[in-house]
């Protein structure tokens, strides 16, 4: 699944997403350390992995594998 950074806080490591049918997800600091980025920025594309319930684990960029 794909979305783009709506907000990101850099002290918290969180932020919301906006995913393509226009709605908001949430991720936390889990979530964005374990995608080895350093910063998000707004409008920033990135690729969401998810678990079954929709907590998001992951945010990467989409050409990262």
């Amino acid at each position: 699944m794909q979305g783009t950074v709506a907000s990101f806080d850099a002290s918290t490591r969180g932020g919301v997403l906006l995913l393509d049918d226009g709605t908001e997800l949430t991720f936390g600091a889990r979530a964005f350390d374990a995608s080895g980025l350093r910063l998000l920025r707004l409008g920033q594309r990135v690729r969401i992995d998810s678990e079954p319930d929709g907590t998001v684990v992951r945010v990467t960029l989409p050409t990262m594998a």
